[in-house]
């Protein structure tokens, strides 16, 4: 039987990644990109979107008992009412798991409602999802002033990295409308707001991340016998190589859109791709060495 500290690390990723898309996607489309534009991309992801939202709230909702399993006595406990109950309302994992929980419901009260209401919606929810990660993140060691700073550096960390690696997705199929005469206009506009507001979402990710490194840590991940430090270790270095694929699209390929479209589109497209796998890659190792002890 799989051990219950690798579901919930399993679990954790499928959560955090789902919401992490969602809120990049959805705060792209709704304040960056016009709006016909942003329909027409809305309408290409409506079945990802319901099906990445439904893969968060089943995320939210198994975590719980996951969670139960992985510290408590097993399995056993996942089950056992008394259990969920006591560390549902006595502790933090339990408070956090509930803040999560609203958010979830919100992403379903999302789901059913038309239009732009409903991608409002999805960016509300996922955003307080990603938010409510940081209940349960290594900011409880501290206490008073220091703990409120280093949630709000977490939020900001998460938020910024979720936008990052989120907007990345209708930005694929926004390169492809570029070739089409009536969308031409507002997909360069949708590009020009995602290179800007790209430039910020990556200072803020690589400036928080030192923060959190400095606050938990107090120095750089260099021992590599710690399996924290090396998980952290790997994961700035996919931080820098998705930031460097960015710079590479940004100020190699994009001034080659006027000599040649297609071929410097493409490359994009491709380094967009490229992003993503390596942003997923990055959720992967936060969800197994979030779990770990920061030593």
């Amino acid at each position: 039987m799989i051990d219950p500290d690798a579901a919930l690390a399993a679990c954790r990723f499928l959560h955090d990644a789902s919401l992490m898309l969602l809120w990049g996607t959805s705060a792209y489309l709704c304040l960056m990109v016009p709006k016909a534009l942003a329909d027409k991309v809305w309408h290409m992801f409506a079945g990802a979107s319901v099906v990445t939202a439904l893969v968060a709230v089943l995320a939210t909702l198994i975590s719980l008992p996951l969670a139960v399993a992985s510290i408590g006595d097993g399995w056993s406990d996942a089950i056992d009412g008394g259990t969920l109950h006591a560390v549902l309302f006595e502790t933090t994992v339990g408070r956090a798991w509930q803040a999560q929980a609203a958010a979830a419901l919100i992403l379903l009260i999302a789901l059913l409602l038309p239009g732009r209401w409903r991608y409002q919606g999805i960016a509300l929810g996922s955003g307080l999802g990603l938010a409510a990660l940081v209940l349960t993140g290594h900011a409880s060691m501290y206490e008073g002033g220091l703990r409120i700073a280093h949630r709000a550096n977490d939020i900001l960390h998460v938020l910024a990295g979720g936008g990052w690696l989120g907007a990345l997705v209708p930005l694929i199929p926004i390169l492809r409308l570029l070739s089409q005469s009536e969308y031409r206009v507002e997909a360069l506009l949708a590009l020009r707001r995602f290179s800007t507001a790209g430039h910020i979402a990556v200072v803020l990710v690589i400036v928080s991340g030192i923060v959190n490194t400095m606050l938990v840590l107090k120095h750089l991940p260099t021992d590599w016998s710690s399996s924290y430090q090396a998980l952290l270790g790997l994961k700035i270095a996919l931080v820098a190589s998705m930031s460097l694929l960015a710079i590479v699209n940004r100020y190699v390929l994009v001034p080659r859109i006027g000599h040649d479209q297609a071929r410097a589109l493409n490359a994009i497209r491709l380094g967009s791709i490229a992003e993503i796998v390596l942003g997923i890659a990055v959720i992967a190792l936060v969800a197994v060495f979030g779990m770990l002890e920061p030593v």
